[in-house]
């Protein structure tokens, strides 16, 4: 009776079997949050304000998740906790740069005037601002500015909600769970945030139809 010794054909070898456990590897956390990268992008620019500041928002965030990788790959909805992680850079970096002004308008109350005037006024708020490359068409930059401009006038959170919702397409119940928020809470913060977005544009209306 012959030996039952597999035939060379049927055995399968170290190196396929690694190439076969390589090719079903997840995902790694590099490859996930660069498929995100340009969705957290735009929603950074919304709420940081500039091009400038939404990179910075971006590169900490990605630092932060980085720290725990699992918990970001293990998570159902990468992109909301990676959108939470935004938000959050952006409150911080919001709230460090607002203490910075006021530290700097006192140590500059003796020396007011000096290089101040309107023009450099002007000159840095093209620096902070939208630096006029054209990369969306006409269109879609003024929409995206004008977005800007508005979610600028309401606070991290009612930026935040109003993004997922109406933005992102997430229910009420889902931007609760990804602000980790109570549900009236979030209906709350998004409500308020739409009665002031349609406060400001009436009364942008009045102020150009009275000019």
């Amino acid at each position: 009776m012959a030996d039952a010794t597999p035939s060379p054909g049927s055995s399968a070898s170290p190196t396929s079997s690694a190439s076969s456990a390589s090719s079903t590897a997840s995902p790694t956390f590099d490859e996930v949050f660069c498929g995100l990268l340009p969705r957290l992008y735009r929603r950074a620019v919304m709420l940081a304000g500039s091009r400038q500041s939404a990179e910075d928002v971006v590169h900490e965030a990605y630092l932060r998740l980085a720290a725990r990788p699992q918990r970001f790959l293990a998570h159902p909805e990468p992109y909301a906790y990676a959108f939470t992680a935004v938000l959050n850079v952006a409150r911080d970096a919001y709230r460090k740069d607002r203490r910075q002004v006021l530290v700097d308008r006192m140590e500059g109350v003796e020396e007011a005037g000096a290089g101040a005037g309107p023009g450099a006024a002007a000159g840095a708020a093209g620096a902070d601002g939208w630096d006029g490359g054209w990369d969306g068409g006409v269109e879609r930059r003024h929409a995206e500015i004008e977005a800007v401009r508005l979610l600028g006038r309401l606070s991290h959170r009612q930026a935040g909600i109003v993004i997922l919702v109406d933005l992102d397409g997430y229910t009420i119940d889902q931007a609760a769970q990804i602000m980790k928020v109570h549900r009236g809470t979030a209906a709350r913060h998004r409500a308020r945030a739409l009665d002031r977005l349609r406060a400001y544009l009436i009364e942008s209306e009045y102020g150009q139809a009275g000019r």
